[in-house]
């Protein structure tokens, strides 16, 4: 009670954080308001002033004491030189630098000197970036103003430029340059927010790295953001994939470089693992990152592993191709069964015969959990009530044995929580007929003991055999090992749900943005297994040269920050993985969206007939963006709207490439778009003429995302900057 009452008087931590921000905002408009009338020559020479101080702490590339002791006297006067010059420059801050002599005794001592001063650099440079921050956004601010009016082309696209920092955007830019994970809502404009701390840590000269989620984003911010970089002094790069060495290294030589997690990673691998020289290397240091869209990279691609691989030494793409028909016949008699245990627990309830129901339907789920016919009768309360009843006397101690031989009754079980399917005596029969031995590892230790000891055997005889066995082993451990891969493909992993075929390949689908991962690949031959089932060409397999995750990549920068619209919900996890502190910014104007509660339908079809029947507000003309879970949800709703004769766009990981301009389209009048959770990942949608008075946008959800943050971002995607709209989720009983 006292704790609320204290909360009501002075705040919660994050409000009283943003009051002791004000001050600062309130300074940099008054510092931007008295600049009225000055031009761009103005703000250069501020760049040049600001950079000329800060310039100073920069490393200094200096040669080895080997290569100084062999050096011409001209190198010798040219790296003396090069000392002094930096030296006197630093003389305000360290009285007692040596003046050095173009000798080698004496420029080591003034890298010794150096190495001394250079740990103090990093406090030095923060301090004067708190000083002149008032007037470096003030700087951002004020080009941002002059820049009004001005047309670009942007990815292809005539852009004019027509943003001014509004207050709250100043105080997010404070927070993202103290270190903070700024939570902003969905149309604040959080890429214009990010140029303040941007342009202000890139006076430095040490690279500041700003990471989107794609590489359109990275390049479209790159160009769009990179006028008002470019006006006021700065190099602006942009990382692309495929792009060549030197190109990446020119990109990286500028004061701002754009790209995405991935790339960055990447290159950083193969700067650590695959370059034989710091000539070969194309990044420069990680001083300072600011992470958009955090919470997806940060928290969803964490322990993602980048991995770069090379062609393996041993391979077996040839053998998925010879398992595949003996897997196929073992799904198949597997479907059979199930077909045939759903009829007799049909026939059973009928009959009343409560526990046969329940031993049919859970060997069913145990063979086969995403079989239709058992979807469908999942969706009767009564009989999913009977098979967790069954279910839950399978697995006392009393009936443990009555539970492993239901499992040898089929051919094989599937457990869907951890991504496996085991093979049952029954499935092996299928797949090498008379033939048990072949599912049976030899034990080479017991075997090449006998071989010891058989007085029968040469040493000739002994090591012939030993080498058979050892490559028996090797075949029969592959042929396992292909087979269990085959199965999982075929059991657990959907076309259109966890992956998509396109142009003769399988491309995973991120299972948090929607989006395809184009390059990225299931490791432990699972990708050629899938290649395998769906007829395209199976790639070889890869050993890996190098790898880092994404978490620990972050981890290298100095200095971190990020945002998104959503990130509260994981702020405990921020902060103990990364130390990171979560500030959410007030809205420059307030939400008035109307969250609906949420429906609650029997089945997943009923949902979706209901998700259809948007007739009213369509007619109306009010836009609506309907989110989906997979690939395969948004093309089955898309299928029902057609039926339904509602005109309709549909976003998915088929068609990413239009992403922009459907997403453009989505606030228009009478819009009706389908999308999975990619919708609107970095870009706004924007109410078309005369939408405002219909009611904005409704956001229609047909489930709930099992990260809250998800729903969080679909909803935020209706009524920005002060726009009307509504969401509402609708969820079946049973998802599956």
């Amino acid at each position: 009670m006292i704790k609320w009452i204290l909360t009501k008087i002075v705040g919660t931590k994050n409000q009283r954080e943003v009051r002791r921000l004000r001050p600062i905002v309130e300074q940099i408009v008054s510092i931007e308001e008295s600049w009225n009338g000055k031009g761009q020559e103005f703000l250069l020479e501020k760049t040049r002033e600001w950079q000329g101080y800060l310039h100073r702490f920069l490393p200094m590339d200096l040669p080895p004491v080997r290569i100084v002791e062999a050096a011409p006297r001209e190198e010798l006067e040219e790296i003396a030189a090069k000392l002094n010059a930096r030296f006197e420059s630093l003389k305000s801050e360290f009285a007692s630098l040596p003046a050095v002599e173009a000798t080698p005794a004496s420029i080591e001592e003034g890298k010794a000197a150096w190495n001394n001063i250079t740990p103090q650099f990093d406090k030095l440079r923060e301090r004067y970036l708190n000083q002149i921050l008032p007037e470096a956004f003030a700087a951002v601010k004020h080009g941002a103003r002059l820049l009004c009016g001005e047309e670009r082309d942007i990815c292809g696209q005539k852009q004019v430029w027509d943003m001014v920092h509004f207050d709250v955007q100043l105080l997010g830019g404070i927070a993202l340059h103290r270190g903070y994970i700024a939570e902003m809502a969905t149309g604040e404009g959080k890429t214009l927010v990010a140029t303040l701390p941007v342009y202000l840590n890139a006076l430095t000269g040490m690279g500041v790295h700003v990471v989107t989620v794609n590489d359109y984003l990275a390049r479209r911010d790159s160009e769009w953001m990179g006028m008002l970089f470019q006006f006021l002094g700065l190099t602006v790069g942009c990382i692309q994939s495929m792009m060549p060495s030197q190109l990446r290294r020119e990109q990286y030589a500028c004061d701002i470089t754009y790209g995405t997690n991935a790339e960055f990673g990447f290159d950083y691998l193969r700067d650590n693992g695959m370059a034989t020289s710091k000539s070969e290397q194309v990044q420069r240091g990680h001083y300072f990152s600011i992470v958009d869209e955090v919470d997806s990279i940060l928290i969803d691609e964490a322990r993602t592993p980048l991995i770069i691989s090379g062609p393996a030494v041993v391979t077996r793409e040839q053998q998925y191709d010879t398992l595949r028909p003996a897997i196929e016949r073992v799904v198949k008699a597997q479907t059979d069964l199930c077909n045939e245990l759903m009829a007799q627990a049909l026939k059973a309830q009928e009959e009343g015969r409560t526990e046969e129901v329940g031993r049919c339907l859970f060997k069913v789920k145990m063979g086969q959990p995403r079989h239709r016919a058992f979807l469908r009768a999942m969706q009767d309360p009564e009989l999913r009530r009977i098979v967790e009843k069954y279910e839950l006397t399978l697995y006392q101690d009393t009936r443990k044995k009555e539970l492993y031989k239901l499992k040898e009754e089929m051919f094989f079980t599937v457990d869907e929580k951890t991504h496996d399917a085991d093979l049952m005596e029954k499935g092996r029969e299928v797949i090498s007929p008379g033939h048990p031995e072949d599912f049976v590892l030899p034990d080479l230790g017991t075997a090449f003991a006998e071989m010891d000891e058989d007085p029968r055997l040469t040493e000739k005889d002994k090591l012939r055999r030993k080498n058979e066995l050892t490559k028996q082993l090797d075949e029969t451990g592959a042929r396992l090992h292909t087979t269990s891969q085959l199965l999982k493909a075929y059991c657990i992993y959907e076309k259109d749900v966890e992956y998509v075929v396109k142009e003769g390949k399988v491309i995973i689908i991120d299972q948090n943005t929607g989006r395809e991962m184009p390059g990225r690949r299931w490791s432990d031959g699972l990708h050629q297994a899938v290649e395998a089932k769906e007829g395209v060409e199976v790639e070889r397999e890869n050993q890996t040269y190098a790898t880092i995750t994404i978490q620990n990549y972050f981890r290298l920068y100095k200095k971190l920050a990020g945002m998104t619209g959503t990130a509260e919900t994981e702020a405990a996890e921020f902060h103990d993985i990364y130390k990171l502190d979560v500030l959410p910014i007030p809205t420059n104007r307030p939400c008035i969206r109307k969250d609906q509660n949420d429906l609650i339908f029997k089945s997943r079809r009923e949902k979706f007939n209901a998700v259809v029947n948007i007739q009213e507000l369509h007619d109306k003309g009010q836009p609506i963006l309907i989110g989906t879970a997979s690939v395969d949800a948004s093309e089955t709703l898309s299928r029902m709207l057609k039926r339904a004769k509602i005109p309709h766009e549909v976003l998915n990981a088929k068609n990413h490439q239009r992403e922009a301009e459907i997403v453009a389209q989505a606030g228009k009048r009478g819009a009706v778009t389908v999308s999975t959770n990619m919708a609107g990942r970095g870009t706004d949608i924007k109410l078309g003429e005369g939408v405002a008075d219909l009611g904005g946008l409704f956001v229609l959800g047909t489930e709930r995302h099992e990260s809250r943050r998800i729903d969080r971002q679909l909803r935020g995607r209706c009524s920005r900057q002060g726009d009307p709209g509504a969401s509402q989720s609708s969820s079946p009983l049973k998802t599956t």
